[in-house]
């Protein structure tokens, strides 16, 4: 199993997120706060605000490009998870 998720890190002026994919999501997620993850994601506390488990790792390949190129739908996502 493969998941596509997307964290979020808070800080005073803004919220940034991050679009990834991974087979182990506790680990990943672990790894972003630790600073051993991306290097985008380096220096920051980071939660998981959504994920998406997929069958195959070209699926989720696929699926996370279009989330990260969506902003619209980003958007809404992090508005959804403000609530």
């Amino acid at each position: 199993m493969y998941y596509v998720y997307l964290i979020i890190s808070k800080n005073k002026k803004r919220t940034i997120s991050y679009v990834g994919y991974t087979n182990n999501l506790k680990r990943r997620i672990k790894l972003h706060n630790e600073a051993k993850g991306a290097k985008f994601t380096r220096g920051r506390k980071w939660s998981l605000l959504y994920s998406k488990k997929y069958a195959n790792k070209n699926i989720a390949m696929s699926e996370e490009y279009k989330l990260k190129k969506n902003y619209k739908l980003r958007e809404k996502i992090k508005n959804r998870g403000k609530n």
